[in-house]
């Protein structure tokens, strides 16, 4: 396996970017002892991919980009607007010199059309990421697909979800990533996924069932690694797990219950957990 063990701009600040904390983010991971952190864009795509850049290069620091979308680039709704806010992200992505991008990118969080996902929104989802898939590419740029729980998305719930649409592009720069914390609500369990995509999954994010310190919820994960172990993953295990003690978190999240550990303390216990089992 060739793997690359990384943390959440998540794990330290709220998701509201701006440069200072960026920079607070990635010092923090560095020196935490992680090799590379994922960097959650803005939607405004308010972002200085230069002065990151150096930050990243002085901390020795790599780095891969998220972007989940927001109510009003709900891909089935306004097909146009997300198009052009995900070629705007692979243009930051680049920007970077990095070559991935993952994060909900098949529709807007917390939108709901009230039904399950018709064939017609499918059909507008594939032709989106058909362009962007096209766009990306000229780039050098990878893009990840998260699947995320049915409170917080209609649109794919499950890696099958995403894996059916992705075959539907015929791209092959489309990939998942996957979220332990959602695959704990939504899949049967945490082997079948790893096996179902194979070389298709590139990104997973790292979280405890309830958040907090990887080992300590109901997430199985003999069984994920001895998955991930079985397709020979090549890919990015990033910790996506949140701390009360970062100041506006629990209400960004819904955090409500205060979190035994301090964001260094989860951050630094998570990542010793991932390297034992690796």
């Amino acid at each position: 396996m060739n793997i690359k063990f990384g943390t959440s701009l998540l794990s330290w600040i709220t998701p509201v970017w701006n440069p200072e904390a960026g920079k607070y983010a990635i010092e923090k991971t560095a020196k935490a002892g992680f090799d590379l952190i994922e960097i959650l864009l803005p939607s405004s795509m308010e972002f200085n991919a230069k002065e990151v850049k150096t930050q990243l290069k002085n901390n020795n620091l790599e780095a891969v980009c998220s972007l989940n979308l927001p109510k009003e680039a709900h891909i089935a709704f306004h097909p146009k607007v997300a198009e052009n806010l995900m070629k705007q992200a692979v243009d930051t992505t680049s920007a970077l010199e990095t070559n991935f991008l993952g994060g909900v990118l098949h529709g807007g969080i917390g939108v709901f059309s009230g039904n399950p996902l018709t064939e017609n929104e499918a059909e507008i989802i594939v032709e989106v990421w058909s362009n962007v898939s096209d766009y990306a590419k000229e780039k050098g740029v990878n893009i990840g697909i998260e699947p995320i729980n049915r409170y917080e998305t209609y649109v794919c719930n499950t890696a099958e979800n995403v894996l059916d649409l992705i075959s539907k592009t015929g791209k092959n720069n489309l990939f998942l990533h996957l979220d332990t914390f959602h695959m704990n609500i939504e899949e049967n369990n945490f082997y079948d996924p790893v096996i179902l995509a194979g070389n298709r999954l590139k990104h997973i994010h790292m979280t405890e069932s309830h958040r907090g310190m990887l080992g300590e919820g109901n997430v199985n994960w003999e069984d994920l690694f001895k998955a991930l172990k079985e397709i020979n993953f090549e890919g990015n295990l990033v910790l996506e797990n949140f701390s009360s003690s970062v100041p506006g978190m629990q209400q960004m999240v819904s955090l409500w219950q205060k979190s035994p550990y301090d964001a260094e303390e989860l951050a630094l216990g998570s990542l010793e957990f991932m390297r034992k089992y690796i």
